[in-house]
C-alpha cells in the first residue's frame, strides 16, 4: 500500500472538520447554488400571508379558550391515540399510569361514566370545555 498517494490524515481531517463547523452554523442553505435559495420579499412587494383568512398556527381554534386549549394538549399527549374509543375509567386509568398531573386525572374523574370518547376534544367538551 503507497502512504505517499493518501491525501487525507489526523491533520487534513481536523481542517476539514472546522471549515465544515463554519459552513453548518451558517445561517444559509449548504452546497446550494445562491440562485436557488429562498429570498425574503421586497419592500415594494405585499405581505404573504401563510394562512390567508384563517387563523394563525399556534393560535387558539374557535369555541376553545386558551386555558381549554392547554388542557385539550396535555391530555392528548398523556393519553395517546391508542386509548380511544375509551370510557371514562380507561381515561382515568391511562392518565395515572402515564403519571399525568394530578389536576387532569381529577378533570378525567369529572367526566360522565356512561359515554365513550373518541379523542381529546370530545372528552374536553364533554368537561364544557369546549364548543
Amino acid at each position: 500500500m503507497d502512504h505517499g498517494t493518501n491525501k487525507t490524515g489526523p491533520a487534513r481531517d481536523d481542517m476539514m472538520k472546522k471549515q465544515l463547523q463554519g459552513e453548518l452554523k451558517a445561517d444559509r442553505a449548504l452546497r446550494a447554488e445562491e440562485d436557488h435559495e429562498l429570498e425574503p420579499s421586497g419592500e415594494d412587494q405585499p405581505a404573504v400571508d401563510r394562512t390567508p383568512g384563517g387563523p394563525a398556527p399556534g393560535s387558539t381554534p374557535d369555541g376553545l379558550t386558551p386555558e381549554a386549549a392547554a388542557i385539550r394538549t396535555e391530555l392528548a399527549q398523556h393519553l395517546g391515540r391508542s386509548v380511544y374509543p375509551a370510557d371514562r375509567d380507561t381515561i382515568v386509568g391511562t392518565l395515572r399510569q402515564n403519571h399525568a398531573p394530578d389536576r387532569l386525572v381529577e378533570l378525567a374523574e369529572r367526566l360522565p361514566g356512561d359515554e365513550r370518547y373518541e379523542n381529546a376534544q370530545r372528552i374536553v367538551e364533554s368537561l364544557g370545555l369546549g364548543r
